[in-house]
């Protein structure tokens, strides 16, 4: 990395002054966890080279794909996730400055991972009085990506331990049930798998406290009223296709067939389109809604689509209008298990998916797989 990104990414002297008490925060100043002395890193107290930002910078780097996806998983926004992201560099650019700080980590993933977890929290404890006035069902800023290559579709034993760091939407709305610090204590050691001495540091309370939140978490991840996800992307495909066809066939005997007696379907407008502010559960109502949805959409004309990768998880991009002549970009995931569809999740909010690339002239209804 050369010196000048080096310079924009630490905002210069003020962000170092801002980040002062990530020291503090993270258990350096003390020698605490991550800390130790001597190596590579053992220079000079208060001499600093002149690539040293950028030093910094570059380790930062390093670990910016971990800390993004651990921020992803907690906040369920993207957005949220890179302002925390960016703060743990502020803290860290400013808490390490000195190289005799840096010479005392012996973890830098673990001091960010720390420090990164820290800020989430804050930001999970402050989010739930936001969510808790939002217009409707609330869902996550969907992260969509373009479909994997055709022979990404085989069965791979490989492939459930990739989905397991993917989560999917379905897992990121029953984390939502979550108190902030089951959250944290869910996420950090059934996903990242950061022992519960670490877990315990950044939730300030006992290994064994640390260790019974996420055991409360984990039994809320599970419980019977939580969508079940359990398909690798060749299931997927099957199902989804033959989910598609149903649709597209508007029979509800036809469509009920692919959905499972526990299906749930959430839709999040954030009340720029008319949206129902409860779950809608069960095969008979989950199918009216969904042949009445695209029914109408397909009858005012311009229904188009294209298949993508949600959070990890085949779901769809579409674009149709609504009834008072704006179109609604929607971006529908979901959650299928034991050859059924157990979860509709549609994000039409359009604060949610502003970002995503408009559809291309391939885009048709059905989406082709």
């Amino acid at each position: 990395m050369n010196g000048g990104a080096g310079r924009r990414m630490s905002g210069g002297r003020q962000a170092t002054e801002r980040a002062a008490d990530g020291r503090q925060r993270a258990g350096t100043a003390d020698g605490g966890r991550w800390a130790v002395g001597g190596g590579r890193w053992a220079v000079r107290v208060g001499e600093r080279e002149n690539g040293w930002v950028d030093e910094l910078a570059g380790e930062f780097e390093a670990e910016r794909g971990h800390l993004l996806a651990v921020a992803q998983r907690m906040l369920g926004s993207r957005s949220e996730a890179e302002d925390a992201v960016q703060e743990t560099w502020l803290r860290f650019s400013g808490a390490l400055a000195d190289p005799a700080e840096r010479a005392r980590v012996r973890d830098v993933r673990g001091w960010l991972t720390t420090t990164c977890s820290r800020i989430c929290l804050d930001v999970l404890r402050s989010a739930r009085v936001r969510r808790e006035a939002y217009p409707g069902q609330w869902l996550p800023e969907p992260v969509v990506r373009g479909l994997p290559a055709a022979d990404g579709f085989a069965p791979d034993p490989a492939e459930r331990a990739v989905r397991a760091d993917q989560l999917g939407t379905a897992l990121l709305v029953v984390l939502e049930r979550l108190t902030p610090e089951q959250r944290v204590a869910f996420v950090l050691h059934d996903v990242f798998a950061v022992p519960f001495g670490d877990v315990a540091d950044v939730l300030a309370v006992t290994p064994e406290a640390a260790r019974q939140l996420a055991s409360r978490g984990r039994r809320a991840v599970h419980g019977p009223d939580a969508p079940r996800h359990s398909a690798d992307l060749a299931e997927q495909r099957r199902v989804l296709t033959a989910f598609a066809a149903a649709v597209e066939s508007g029979e509800l005997d036809q469509l009920v067939r692919v959905l499972a007696p526990d299906v749930m379907s959430i839709g999040d407008s954030g009340g720029h389109f008319p949206a129902g502010r409860r779950p809608v559960v069960g095969t008979d109502a989950v199918g009216r809604l969904l042949l009445g949805l695209y029914g109408q959409a397909r009858g005012r004309g311009a229904l188009r689509g294209r298949p993508v990768l949600v959070d990890g998880t085949l779901g769809w991009q579409s674009e149709f209008l609504h009834r008072d002549g704006r179109t609604i970009r929607m971006v529908t995931s979901f959650a299928v298990h034991d050859g059924r569809v157990t979860g509709v999740f549609n994000q039409l909010n359009p604060d949610k998916v502003a970002d995503l690339p408009p559809l291309g002239p391939d885009a048709a209804w059905p989406p082709r797989w």
